[in-house]
């Protein structure tokens, strides 16, 4: 659990809702169920109208990796390389194969097994770089969901304040009112311009912060299994991959 992005999350909102109580502002004058439905509904609605579904399934299968986010672990991943670099030399390129038969991170395993077929060291390099721009491109799609939504919802918000603003131009005959409805009205620009702040904008950098880390990682498969291949002493390989270390 990423204790960060609860905190994050509950420090923005208690700002907003703090400040909000400081200036005299009350619970009751935040919340107005019809502005959060045009600020959520027609930001979703706009978001998912350009989101192609492969794009749609993938943002919401990410969306726990901002209270989860996936593990890469470099150190763990340069011991195996290493471990991989010690079997090559004794064993072969062949001594590779019952290893990639029980390697669990497919990326991984797909550079054993190019490494066990013999493959040149400049083809495993153009096979595994092109996966890893393919799945970095795919997530970052994913991503743009959130970012999308960010960048709907303050002009839904402004929609929803003028659509309120409407209703109180038809009560001008009771100017006793106006106050409460125009404040009732801004409502929702505060919902669209909250939303995307708070909580879309840095949900969406959080992720592409996850997919930068992935694909770091498995630059550093990549680099590991390429050495490999050209026969460099495990030793080297291991201070040669020691920069990805934080």
């Amino acid at each position: 659990m990423d204790v960060l992005s609860i905190l994050g999350v509950i420090i923005g909102f208690t700002a907003l809702l703090g400040g909000n109580f400081l200036e005299g502002g009350t619970w009751e004058s935040l919340v107005n169920a019809p502005a959060a439905l045009i600020v959520i509904g027609g930001t979703l609605g706009a978001a998912i109208l350009q989101t192609p579904a492969s794009s749609l399934r993938r943002a919401l299968a990410m969306f726990s990796w901002v209270f989860r986010p996936p593990v890469s672990p470099f150190s763990y991943g340069i011991s195996r390389i290493v471990r991989w670099a010690v079997a090559a030399r004794k064993e072969g390129l062949l001594g590779l194969e019952t290893l990639s038969e029980t390697e669990s991170d497919k990326f991984a395993r797909k550079g054993l097994q190019l490494l066990v077929d013999g493959s040149e060291p400049e083809t495993i390099r153009r096979v595994m770089e092109t996966e890893l721009i393919l799945r970095e491109q795919r997530d970052h799609d994913a991503a743009s969901f959130y970012e999308s939504m960010g960048g709907y919802s303050p002009t839904i918000g402004i929609i929803g304040a003028v659509m309120g603003l409407i209703h109180v131009m038809r009560n001008l005959a009771e100017p006793s009112e106006l106050g409460a409805g125009i404040a009732i009205a801004f409502v929702a620009t505060i919902y669209g311009v909250a939303f995307a702040n708070l909580f879309l904008l840095p949900v969406a950098n959080k992720l592409k912060m996850c997919i930068n880390e992935q694909s770091q990682y498995r630059e550093l498969i990549i680099e590991g299994i390429i050495a490999i291949a050209e026969g460099e002493n495990p030793k080297g390989i291991e201070l040669k991959l020691s920069g990805y270390l934080r």
